[in-house]
């Protein structure tokens, strides 16, 4: 594995094997709103069967080691599969630092011909729907999207997902930002929204039932805390009634 970036003035080291296909597609999901981004693209390298090829790492991540199951991770990642390249990140980045990380992201896309850009988010919204929403680099790029999505009248994409999608425009790479209507909690059902725009536009065939599981599971989850929370309220409410009342 041979270094693909190195910019020690930015402190951010990229590390990757050869892309297995010129010309790649590459999906990148960060921690966000619902955390549609990293649970998102984490099911598709799972679903398709990606191979780790590198990392990415910076002075200015937190100073910490993830694990699983004892064994050691990096907080972000890179795969690839055919003509696929993921990013999955399970660290947020800071604002301060957006910049600096999506300009040496692109600036490696370039350098390896990567075709196309998208990045995965969530947006919270007042509806509890799970719409998607899109945003692109080139007018153009809306024709090419499923129906299902939404182009976003107006608005902004704060964080690192708008400065990889500026990086994206400036230096004329094609970058499409689909963004998941989500609550502010983990949101398997808004990622299946996510990956459903994905087996349309690239005409894959990922079985996303297990993530369906999981959203009605984390659903049921979250009910019976609700209930649990209401009825401590409506208890501490009686004995409150029952206190004695003195002077």
């Amino acid at each position: 594995m041979n270094p693909a970036v190195l910019q020690p003035e930015s402190g951010v080291f990229i590390q990757a094997e050869e892309v297995p296909s010129p010309g790649s597609t590459v999906i990148i999901g960060f921690p966000g709103s619902g955390l549609v981004g990293s649970i998102s693209v984490a099911y598709l390298i799972d679903a398709l069967e990606f191979k780790q090829i590198g990392y990415i790492t910076s002075k200015f991540f937190p100073p910490m080691a993830l694990m699983s199951n004892g064994v050691i991770s990096v907080p972000v990642r890179i795969y690839a599969k055919d003509k696929f390249v993921a990013i999955l990140a399970d660290i947020p980045i800071q604002p301060e630092i957006c910049y600096e990380i999506a300009n040496t992201l692109v600036q490696w896309f370039t350098s390896i011909s990567i075709q196309e850009i998208i990045v995965i988010a969530g947006i919270i919204t007042n509806d509890t729907e799970t719409r998607i929403f899109s945003t692109v680099t080139e007018k153009e790029l809306l024709e090419r999207l499923p129906k299902s999505c939404i182009p976003l009248p107006i608005g902004n994409i704060s964080g690192i997902a708008g400065s990889i999608l500026i990086e994206a425009k400036i230096n004329k790479i094609p970058g499409i930002g689909l963004l998941a209507e989500t609550i502010n909690a983990p949101d398997p059902r808004a990622s299946v929204s996510a990956l459903s725009v994905l087996n349309t536009y690239f005409s894959l065939d990922i079985d996303l039932s297990a993530l369906h599981e999981q959203a009605e599971s984390i659903e049921s989850q979250m009910h019976d805390l609700a209930e649990e929370v209401s009825q401590h309220n409506t208890d501490d409410m009686q004995k409150r009634e029952v206190l004695p009342m003195y002077g």
